[in-house]
């Protein structure tokens, strides 16, 4: 069931050359462009990598609210939409999964975004807010207003800006709010709310308060020139391999002791994370808020016994 790397790269390189041919018979689609793993040299694709199409459209909604097309360039078996990472409102992605196992995502976007970029031009602001998507790698499949040379060469002249430190209200706004949450998981956990408590321990906080953290500490100990990519990507290769190594113990099953285990572990974690960072940066550890958050926690496992 599973293909060879061959296979797979060719069946990717049919569906560009498919729908390059059907997207330039449709008037609306004035831009498309490959984006991800498999325009980058940077972490290029590999056999597991699917295949990103952006597509700037006149008429997005067409492509968004009919799903007919994407039979084009493949059989699907799953198809469905959801907003972009990019979250703009008007931006949305049909993802797709063919009958050979193999994903193409469609991102469609109005032809707005990139006529309102030609008429500002390329700045620093634009760079750094596309830069994840865009600065790691594009190929143009569609620029049927000779669009595109042009700005791209404008977008590659213009280096993206550096990480800054966190400032010390940043660094505390992270912290505070992940001891505040070990006292919410920890309520969750005795009312016998498992589903809840699990996902802030494992989603939520490991997202809104570790993540930044483990970007931080490795910026600091590399420079801010070290690339940590974005959303945790290849945090396997970027991250301290001791954070890696403790990671792993604090993701919980869904179990009610596993969660308390995992909350522990996940404590002790990000308590020396967080004390090394502060100590690099010069800033005042909230050891208040570590011993009151730490001290219920405690108090709330080793009470599990009695009558709430």
């Amino acid at each position: 069931m599973l293909l060879e790397k061959s296979e797979i790269t060719k069946f990717y390189e049919t569906v560009e050359k498919k729908f390059t041919k059907w997207a330039r018979t449709q008037h609306h689609i004035r831009v498309a462009i490959v984006v991800g793993s498999r325009a980058r040299m940077d972490a290029p694709a590999d056999e597991w990598s699917d295949l990103d199409i952006v597509i700037f459209s006149t008429e997005p909604k067409t492509l968004i609210e009919l799903a007919e097309w994407v039979g084009e360039f493949g059989n699907p078996v799953i198809t469905f939409i959801e907003p972009t990472a990019a979250g703009s409102g008007e931006s949305y992605e049909r993802r797709v999964l063919y009958d050979n196992g193999l994903d193409v995502d469609f991102a469609v976007d109005p032809f707005t975004y990139v006529l309102n970029a030609q008429k500002r031009g390329v700045t620093p602001e634009l760079v750094k807010e596309t830069y994840d998507v865009l600065g790691r790698g594009i190929r143009v499949l569609v620029d049927k207003d000779n669009i595109m040379d042009d700005f791209l060469k404008e977008y590659k002249a213009i280096k993206p800006p550096l990480p800054k430190p966190p400032t010390e209200h940043e660094y505390l706004e992270r912290v505070n709010d992940f001891w505040y949450h070990t006292v919410w998981t920890a309520k969750k956990l005795r009312r016998g709310e498992l589903w809840e408590a699990k996902s802030c321990l494992d989603s939520f906080m490991k997202g809104r308060c570790f993540l930044p953290l483990i970007e931080w500490h490795s910026r600091i100990s590399h420079g801010y020139n070290y690339d940590t990519w974005f959303r945790g990507r290849f945090m396997e290769r970027w991250a301290d391999p001791r954070i890696i190594a403790e990671l792993r113990s604090s993701f919980a099953h869904y179990d009610e002791d596993d969660v308390w285990q995992a909350l522990a572990n996940s404590m002790q974690l990000f308590r020396w994370i967080a004390k090394e960072v502060a100590k690099k940066l010069g800033y005042t550890y909230p050891k208040v808020a570590d011993q009151f958050a730490s001290r219920w926690v405690d108090a709330a496992y080793w009470d599990r016994g009695s009558n709430d």
